[in-house]
């Protein structure tokens, strides 16, 4: 069931600035799971793959035009033509990785072993450590909207510091358990094995082809997860809590959805449905649309959307959430909110 974002997100008269109640909300997570379909928590193997291989085809179009017809354009031509490529092959990228991103919260499949190697092959290919991320992202997930366990965004003046330095690819850093470490190290394995390939390409094809064809569309990948990672966790309107205040559920409440536009699709939702991902992660993307239309009337207030355009929203947000710090005067102490005055 297809849902129109501006069906979806429409809030008569809504001030996207307005704060989110910070209290404990008067529903529980059981409860919002019931008023979701139960079909939305169904994972479809052939479903899930169907999206992976339309990505995978549209990238390789991609490719195969830059490789084939870029170069026979007259300059200037082909000048325009590669920042063109990079941009669309970035955006399609970024919906490859969202989906090893869904493998990694088991929302692929319902086989734990098909998630983890998809995600493992997936995320290599772009140079992360899957079970590396996969394990530091649950620890996001069960930590969102903490000033002092959270591991995405958190901002001044808490943040969590390790005894050593910590790695996404060190086996034996304070990010991960013993039962994780030999994952982290077949994470490991993987990246350097493309990066041992990409070489391998340099080598043969030249440096120049191999940062064209794959190096700058990778920037712009890491880029968007950057973007929409901070996006979905900066909000004028959004709290944060220390040990005294935070829970579970209001720190999963604690993140926005926002509207990307077409990228919407490109990126599989992870855009404007990240706060019923956050609640029910092992959910596949293609439900989250409905699940989000199903969940908005019990959390009312505690859901949060922001239209604003997304360049408005990032200077926005750069300037008005420079730090944290309680309300003056506030009964809820260990409640913290965006502020950017010295």
């Amino acid at each position: 069931m297809s849902i129109p974002p501006s069906e979806l997100h429409h809030k008569p008269q809504h001030d996207p600035l307005r704060r989110v109640p910070a209290s404990k909300p008067p529903f529980t997570l059981s409860q919002i799971k019931k008023s979701i379909p139960p079909h939305c928590f169904n994972r479809s193997i052939p479903r899930s793959f169907s999206y992976l291989v339309f990505d995978l085809f549209i990238a390789f179009a991609f490719y195969h035009l830059s490789t084939t017809y870029i170069p026979l354009l007259p300059s200037p031509l082909n000048h325009l033509a590669w920042p063109l490529y990079w941009l669309c092959q970035g955006c399609v990228l970024t919906g490859v990785w969202v989906i090893a991103h869904e493998c990694g919260h088991h929302a692929f499949s319902d086989h734990q072993w098909l998630d983890d190697t998809v995600g493992f092959i997936l995320h290599s290919s772009l140079l992360v450590p899957y079970f590396s991320w996969k394990y530091s992202h649950r620890r996001h997930h069960s930590n969102t909207g903490s000033l002092e366990r959270d591991e995405v965004f958190v901002p001044k003046p808490k943040s969590r510091k390790y005894d050593r330095f910590a790695s996404h690819y060190d086996p034996y850093g304070p990010i991960y358990n013993d039962r994780e470490r030999l994952q982290i190290f077949v994470s490991d394995v993987g990246v350097f094995a493309v990066a041992y390939a990409l070489y391998r390409l340099a080598m043969a094809l030249g440096l120049a082809w191999v940062v064209k064809v794959y190096g700058v569309p990778l920037l712009i990948v890491n880029g968007f997860l950057v973007l929409i990672t901070y996006l979905q966790h900066t909000h004028p309107a959004l709290p944060h809590y220390d040990s005294s205040e935070w829970d579970w559920l209001r720190g999963a409440l604690a993140t926005v959805d926002r509207d990307y536009g077409i990228l919407n699709k490109v990126f599989h939702s992870i855009t404007d449905t990240h706060v019923a991902h956050h609640l029910f992660p092992t959910m596949p993307h293609y439900h989250a649309m409905e699940a989000t239309k199903a969940i908005k009337p019990i959390l009312g207030e505690y859901y949060q959307f922001d239209g604003t355009s997304v360049y408005k929203a990032m200077w926005r947000e750069a300037r008005e959430c420079v730090y944290v710090e309680r309300d003056e005067g506030s009964k809820e102490k260990g409640v913290f909110w965006y502020k950017n005055e010295f």
